[in-house]
């Protein structure tokens, strides 16, 4: 149906365009996140932002096993058959669902088992549910553009839901507002508008072009069995993959309190807010990989050249990140975030994160090559292992530095986040079988990881070693040259 029309609206998937745009976008986003967060610490009660960000924090862990892992085999094989996107996307849809019933039900019944005092929280639980459950059905539009090669309509969706949330919380602070269901309302209407800018760019995009009758974008998608059996490492992956991230502020929550749980958030703000490029890299990397998949010379060519612009943006990301935290943090946060009135800085935290930061960067390689290669179970096995060792390294850190002050079981917090980036490259080089590609950079990666290690201890203590990361502005150019290889490299027919 349509040739024109297929070559005119999609295109093939390229790392250095897509991840650009990505990139862009969520560094816009993230910083508009920033820019909502300060209007929360400032209109919200320190109690009742903890219990705000917790809540949010545990829907979106619980609820998104709904994901099924869908998504991401769209992601995954849609490039080789962009006619099926659209029919997939509903697909997907449907079986999403029919599997969200039962984790409703349980959200239902337990939910008030575990929170004490749930019904004064009703209305604020119910809010940040659907907030998880709106965010969880935008990944399906939004991989499809990306697979598609619409990678910049994928990144507007996630501006467009950001714009509105922070003009909804600058309106509720201007009015004087501390209701923090009123607050939380602003977020859900803001996802919801993401949701459906994300559908209605995936229908004008993909409709057109699609075979409603057949949604079979691979030997995967034979039968809602195979699908999902062939999705179930991803599902797996996604139910456990948030507690990377937010194992140590659920142990602090939990040892020192929501105030220290607060406070470590918006140190993590910052930091997640780097990890948007390693993210944005992913996920524009897994559509190139999975489409060359069976082209080992290709995949291979991909990885060592992604793994050059990894390089290239290290440095860029380590300094960008400690100068805009050092000056912004200060003025956009209240004093009590960052006078260590509450057990430490927000600042001195994040600089301890931003190590972690860069063994993530490292890892991108390594970590998009079990998601697209033929074991998915590798890629599940590697998350359940980080996951693990993020709970005891953090569990034992945590717990044996907090007795002795709230400052160091924050710090120890800080520094556990750090240790299981590093664990989490280790097992991706080993899962990924990719030891002959690091050996090969050895002395580029080994010289990488300690100098970052050096530059970030600089940066927490003030010291002039902290411009010791200099040195990583070495491997900029070959960064710069390693996008033009890689899309001329995967647009090859």
């Amino acid at each position: 149906m349509g040739g024109s029309n297929l070559y005119s609206k999609t295109r093939r998937p390229m790392m250095g365009r897509d991840s650009g745009w990505l990139i862009g976008s969520d560094l816009i986003a993230i910083f508009l996140a920033l820019v909502g967060q300060i209007f929360l610490t400032k209109a919200l009660l320190t109690e009742d932002y903890g219990i705000y960000i917790v809540a949010l924090d545990a829907f979106a862990t619980f609820f998104l096993i709904i994901d099924l892992g869908l998504p991401t085999l769209i992601a995954r094989d849609g490039a080789n058959n962009v006619k099926k996107i659209w029919p997939s996307i509903l697909r997907v849809y449907r079986l999403q669902l029919i599997c969200s019933i039962p984790f409703l039900l349980l959200a239902i019944i337990t939910t008030p088992l575990i929170v004490e005092e749930w019904k004064e929280s009703l209305n604020l639980l119910i809010i940040c549910g659907l907030v998880a459950l709106v965010h969880i059905a935008s990944y399906a539009p939004r991989s499809g553009l990306r697979a598609a090669g619409q990678a910049k309509l994928e990144a507007c969706t996630k501006v467009i839901e950001r714009i509105v949330t922070v003009l909804g919380y600058l309106i509720l602070y201007s009015q004087g507002s501390s209701s923090v269901s009123a607050f939380a309302l602003v977020f859900l209407l803001g996802a919801m508008i993401g949701l459906i800018a994300g559908l209605i760019f995936s229908f004008t995009i993909l409709k057109p072009i699609s075979d409603n009758e057949d949604s079979i974008l691979s030997d995967s998608w034979l039968d809602n069995k195979t699908l999902l059996l062939q999705a179930l490492p991803f599902a797996v992956t996604l139910g456990v993959l948030p507690y990377v991230i937010r194992i140590e502020k659920f142990i602090i929550a939990g040892e020192i309190g929501v105030e220290a749980a607060a406070l470590f958030h918006v140190a993590q703000l910052a930091w997640l807010a780097g990890l948007v490029v390693p993210q944005a890299l992913r996920a524009a990397l897994l559509p190139v990989l999975g489409e060359n998949r069976n082209d080992i010379v290709k995949f291979q060519s991909s990885l060592n050249n992604s793994l050059d612009l990894c390089l290239g943006i290290l440095p860029v990301g380590l300094y960008s990140g400690a100068i805009i935290v050092y000056f912004l943090l200060p003025i956009a946060f209240p004093e009590q975030y960052i006078d260590g009135s509450l057990g430490a800085s927000a600042v001195d935290l994040f600089m301890i994160l931003l190590f972690g930061w860069c063994l993530t960067l490292l890892a991108t390689p390594t970590y998009t090559a079990l998601q697209a290669g033929r074991k998915p179970w590798n890629f599940t096995f590697l998350i359940v292992l980080v996951v693990i060792f993020a709970t005891i390294s953090g569990y034992i850190l945590i717990d044996w530095q907090a007795s002795k002050s709230d400052g160091s079981g924050l710090y120890a917090g800080a520094i556990a986040s750090s240790i299981t980036s590093g664990f989490l490259l280790l097992m991706s080089i080993h899962l990924s079988s990719n030891w002959q590609l690091i050996m090969s950079r050895k002395y580029q990666i080994i010289s990488a990881i300690l100098i970052s290690a050096t530059a970030c201890y600089g940066l927490t203590n003030s010291s002039w070693i902290a411009f010791s990361g200099i040195l990583l502005f070495y491997f900029i150019p070959q960064g710069i040259r390693s996008i033009s290889p890689i899309d001329k490299i995967l647009s090859e027919e």
